[in-house]
């Protein structure tokens, strides 16, 4: 289940050794290629990259493609402006944008290689993303103090007039400054708390909340900031029905469920770095959305804070949120089955735990039919932990351990019993013969079939006894 990928140093060597290659043939034909964006921002904080985006100032359009193609296969991608693709290096014109609609899309874009890098550089979000590299020469170019906000981990706008331009800038801002941890400064938090985001698609605002919570280490910080510039009501209500929400402080000394929640994300993110893509994303999604049902089911009782049946009320609220997102599978995993399947049974490790004395090896093979129970006790203890104060969260471990035993921490037992042996016993094929199938298999699920002699002989008692 662990990712696995490409040394990222010889990765980012490589890149850098083809960006040469580029900007010495762009040299050579009077022009300056300028490594430009995140990978200079990674390179300046010592972090990999994947890719690498240049610009080349000097080179009028119709020359570049060929120019480039001398070095191998160019793709070129982009309808509004060209872009062309080698590997895992873009390479494009520095470009004039002009605002001509509304919303993100609403862009009017033209190459123009006679531009100075600080006009092409204005466009830029952040200053931390304005900054160059001549990959011949080492040198950084800077006209908005980029280096220096990185140095005092500071996230600054370009362009105050122009930020708002594109709305997706404010979610842009949440996942910077949580994975780099950077505090906005003032006319950051005022840009983006000024920003309409409903003009933003689900895939826009997900690629986003993706890398807030795949990729920074503490995704609590970006979302706190999505607080502070009213993002949460805006785009997921769902959420901000979490602020101010009580809980019992016995078993919540950390205060209200947004509280909780935050503290629930990181936990989630700092124990799962070890899973793929797909199942990292399921078990963070779960974190965000587990107590989704707390602001419908709390109430006082007898003195005490109580959510009694929050599980199963947070599911549609939690679908909401995934529609929102768009949020369906991931690399052939069924995110968003799971995702539910975590928020309607989160507590059910513990509550296992506490009839382990009762509790049968059928529930877990049942339990196992609804969600992928490693997953569920991953969420579980970063529930547990995610509180102030000590906790005993042991609970997860005899789950996952008994789950194991048991076969089925990722799925249920397969069935035993299949549709050509009933044929074999002479059933046709109709609703019969699938009456028949789902009740051997609920006996299977519970201990008392066991193997396929069993299984054919449970299958004639049913068939005996209807």
């Amino acid at each position: 289940m662990t990712s696995e990928s490409a040394d990222p140093d010889r990765l980012a060597s490589d890149l850098v050794d083809r960006a040469r290659a580029i900007a010495r043939l762009v040299d050579v034909r009077g022009g300056r290629a300028l490594v430009v964006g995140g990978f200079v921002r990674d390179r300046l904080l010592g972090r990999p990259s994947k890719d690498l985006d240049l610009e080349v100032f000097g080179i009028r359009e119709d020359a570049l493609r060929g120019l480039l193609e001398t070095l191998g296969r160019v793709e070129p991608v982009g309808q509004a402006f060209p872009v062309y693709k080698l590997g895992a290096i873009d390479v494009a014109l520095p470009r004039r944008e002009s605002k001509v609609g509304t919303g993100h899309r609403g862009f009017a874009v033209q190459g123009d290689p006679s531009m100075s890098f600080e006009e092409a550089a204005r466009r830029r979000d952040f200053t931390i993303n304005a900054i160059g590299w001549d990959p011949l020469t080492g040198e950084y170019l800077d006209p908005f103090a980029g280096r220096s906000d990185l140095a005092r981990r500071i996230l600054r706008v370009v362009d105050p007039q122009r930020f708002g331009d594109d709305s997706l800038r404010a979610l842009r801002a949440l996942q910077l400054a949580a994975r780099f941890e950077l505090t906005p400064t003032d006319d950051t938090i005022t840009a983006c708390r000024a920003m309409r985001l409903d003009d933003l698609p689900p895939e826009r605002i997900w690629g986003e909340v993706e890398k807030l919570l795949l990729q920074a280490e503490r995704p609590s910080l970006g979302w706190t900031i999505a607080r502070e510039i009213d993002l949460v009501p805006q785009l997921f209500p769902e959420l901000a029905a979490l602020y101010d929400c009580p809980q019992e402080p016995e078993w919540h000394p950390e205060g209200d469920v947004w509280t909780h929640t935050l503290m629930v994300v990181d936990e989630a993110r700092r124990r799962n770095a070890d899973l793929d893509r797909a199942r990292l994303t399921t078990v963070m999604l779960g974190a965000v959305c587990h107590d989704l049902g707390k602001p419908l089911t709390t109430a006082v009782i007898d003195g005490r804070i109580r959510s009694m049946g929050h599980e199963e009320a947070g599911v549609a609220p939690a679908i909401s949120v995934l529609d929102r997102l768009n949020v369906h599978a991931l690399d052939g995993f069924d995110v968003r089955t799971q995702v539910l399947g975590l928020v309607a049974h989160h507590l059910k490790p513990g509550a296992f735990f506490k009839t382990q004395d009762e509790v049968t090896d059928g529930a877990f093979r049942r339990l196992a039919q609804k969600v992928d129970l490693e997953l569920l006790a991953r969420l579980a203890r970063a529930d547990c932990q995610g509180r102030g104060g000590r906790f005993d969260c042991s609970a997860m471990d005899w789950f996952i351990d008994r789950a194991r035993a048991l076969g089925v921490e990722h799925r249920p037992p397969a069935p035993i019993l299949m549709g050509r042996h009933l044929l074999e016993l002479g059933v046709a094929p109709g609703p019969r013969m699938g009456n028949v199938l789902r009740s051997v298999y609920e006996r299977q699920l519970d201990g008392e079939v066991a193997t396929l002699d069993e299984a054919r002989e449970c299958a004639r008692a049913i068939l005996r006894d209807g």
